[in-house]
């Protein structure tokens, strides 16, 4: 059994130590929280340099913070302590850079070292949540560590470290760490390293649980019924766009019954994928606006560069939100693209499906998209909005019932907004300020309009690599502001910033790959094609294609698998390895999930009959079930 360090445990919040680098360790005894001093569960929450620890005083917490305070990165957000094993960058906050981080399984050849995090499976003294501790010495024949939420006790006088474990070493040269519990095991250390010899491969558990299922909700007549609130605007928006209270568009009486089963250790993984996936695009956007050869390839005016970076270098940290498309079998998870500028789905996804649930009687598992409305909400507190936000959208349906959900989310957050709908009426004051057909000047601005579109308005006046896009002013002979007077006014703060442009073009994907080679949610990605994508099959992108046009699917033998048309056709193109959505009851299934300020804040389907998801496929219901249900 471990030693025990002190029979007696201190009050919840005491300091019990310090671990090497001076850094704090409390004691995480529950029972004698003071909850005056927690009232709740945010209060919980550990902060640091406003950066997110985790909670009060638990075992990841102490992990995140040791690595902040003594080498200036942290980890993602996880679950369980024993996702950490599976993790493969952490962040250094200085420069927003992801470092390597790699596993080595216990008994492997790599040994353990200082600095490094040791990691319990789930089970036995860690049931369900596994353990993270901080090795802090290695000795011959033992290590020794800190930790959190093990004992409570304080440490003895003079000593750094919370326990110690006997290392050993076998005949085929592996280190093990003997777990001293009879009933856990330690899954083995995570090394931040750019060294990956000998380094784990995490692998699903169960492929199994990666096999998403449908069933078919009790038939009670429940979609003759009305089922959304009409007399709210986003929703009666909704099923004037649907021609009824409906989420399919199938003829098919039992489509409107059909709802998706996904596994929690699928929404796990997809919720980790996610988080490093937005941080891996948001490294290469970097190395993009670094490279002036590699920005070359996005098909963007160069006159508009200077502008890039300076969208990039002031609003990194400004973007709402985003949305991930994913391949998910039981051969893992792959992204095929993200969805940063402009991206739907969120109304159905964080609204509708729930509703769906409700109405018609489904009360397994969770709704996928729950949290989506309160991460908004919380992003747009965050946003810096002062006064008026303009919502702008288009003319088309869909982007209506889309608008007035991001409305209320901003509203919800203490923003006044008004939805304007199409660019009739917009003017110019006195001051030279764009102005709304009410005479309120426009200074921040969410829109549906992808960033491509205003681009196509200057590409003509840009056809010279050093001439530069003429804004309107008042001043012009034919005033009228255009849709890209106000977005690239410099005045104006818009959402998605600019520079989201770069993760949601597709010449992203080769470069992804160039630097993350072989990451396990990538694929393959080049501008050229090469004999390895002809033994294997391909798809066909043009870099700033939109709604799945233009789209190619190539077998080995080069045989046309789906293509689709578009206005696409005259754009660059990128090849990206084959990887076909998986037939699910007919339905070809394409998940999405969706990043709020970053962070996953839930997922959806989207469906087809064709292998290739357009703006036409249907998004049905996708319910959450525990494993052991799935």
């Amino acid at each position: 059994m471990p030693q025990t360090l002190h029979p007696q445990p201190e009050k919840f919040g005491s300091l019990l130590g310090y671990a090497p680098g001076g850094v704090a360790i409390y004691s995480s005894h529950y029972p004698s929280a003071d909850q005056d001093d927690y009232p709740d569960r945010d209060s919980y929450r550990s902060f640091l340099d406003g950066v997110y620890m985790g909670y009060k005083w638990q075992c990841v917490e102490f992990a995140r913070r040791w690595l902040y305070l003594n080498h200036g990165y942290v980890f993602d957000d996880v679950a369980m302590a024993y996702d950490i094993f599976r993790l493969h960058h952490v962040t250094r906050l200085a420069d927003n850079e992801l470092l390597p981080l790699h596993s080595f399984r216990n008994g492997g050849r790599r040994a353990p070292e200082p600095g490094c995090m040791l990691i319990w499976e789930e089970g036995g003294e860690f049931e369900v949540t596994g353990h993270v501790a901080i090795v802090t010495e290695v000795l011959a024949d033992r290590i020794r560590f800190a930790e959190q939420n093990i004992e409570h006790s304080l440490l003895p006088k003079g000593q750094d470290w919370s326990r110690e474990l006997t290392l050993s070493r076998g005949e085929d040269g592996g280190y093990f760490v003997d777990s001293a519990y009879l009933d856990s095991h330690i899954l083995g250390w995570v090394i931040q390293t750019h060294d990956a010899t000998d380094a784990e491969i995490p692998r699903p558990r169960d492929p199994g649980l990666y096999e998403l299922n449908t069933r078919l909700a009790e038939q009670r007549g429940q979609h003759e019924q009305d089922w959304l609130d009409t007399t709210d605007r986003a929703e009666a928006a909704y099923v004037k766009a649907m021609h009824g209270h409906r989420l399919t568009e199938s003829d098919l009486l039992t489509e409107n019954y059909r709802y998706f089963r996904m596994s929690e250790s699928a929404e796990q993984e997809l919720k980790r994928a996610t988080n490093e996936l937005h941080l891996m695009f948001m490294h290469a956007t970097q190395a993009v606006l670094q490279h002036e050869e590699l920005l070359a390839r996005f098909n963007i005016p160069k006159a508009l560069w200077p502008r890039l970076k300076k969208s990039w270098d002031t609003r990194r940290g400004q973007m709402i939100t985003g949305r991930f498309d994913f391949c998910v079998t039981e051969r893992g998870i792959k992204v095929y693209e993200y969805n940063a500028d402009s991206a739907s789905c969120h109304m159905e996804a964080g609204r509708v499906q729930g509703k769906w649930a409700s109405h018609f009687g489904v009360t397994e598992g969770e709704d996928s998209g729950e949290a989506i409305s309160d991460a908004l909400v919380s992003a747009w507190r965050e946003a810096g909005v002062e006064g008026v936000l303009h919502i702008m959208q288009d003319t088309d349906k869909e982007e209506t019932y889309h608008a007035q959900f991001m409305r209320a989310a901003a509203e919800a957050a203490g923003i006044q907004c008004k939805v304007l709908k199409g660019l009739a009426g917009l003017g110019w004051n006195d001051a030279g300020e764009i102005v709304d057909p009410d005479g309120t000047p426009i200074r921040f601005v969410w829109k549906t309009w992808a960033w491509e579109t205003a681009l196509d308005q200057i590409r003509a006046e840009c056809e010279e690599d050093d001439s530069h896009p003429v804004l309107r002013t008042a001043e012009d002979a034919h005033p009228s502001p255009r849709l890209v007077d106000v977005l690239l006014r410099p005045d104006i703060m818009v959402f998605e910033p600019f520079w989201t442009l770069i993760p949601s073009n597709k010449a992203i994907l080769p470069i992804l790959w160039q630097i993350f080679p072989d990451h396990p949610y990538l694929l393959n990605s080049q501008f050229e094609l090469t004999e390895d994508f002809n033994q294997r099959g391909y798809v066909s992108k043009p870099i700033a294609g939109r709604c799945g046009l233009n789209i190619s699917l190539f077998d080995q033998h080069d045989k046309v698998l789906k293509e689709t048309g578009g206005q696409f056709d005259a754009q660059d193109q990128v090849y990206q390895e084959l990887w076909k959505l998986p037939d699910i009851d007919g339905y070809r299934t394409q998940v999405c999930t969706f990043s709020v300020a970053g962070k996953y804040a839930g997922s959806c389907v989207r469906v087809d009959k064709s292998l290739v998801i357009t703006a036409q496929s249907d998004l049905l219901p996708l319910r959450i079930v525990e494993d052991e249900a799935l």
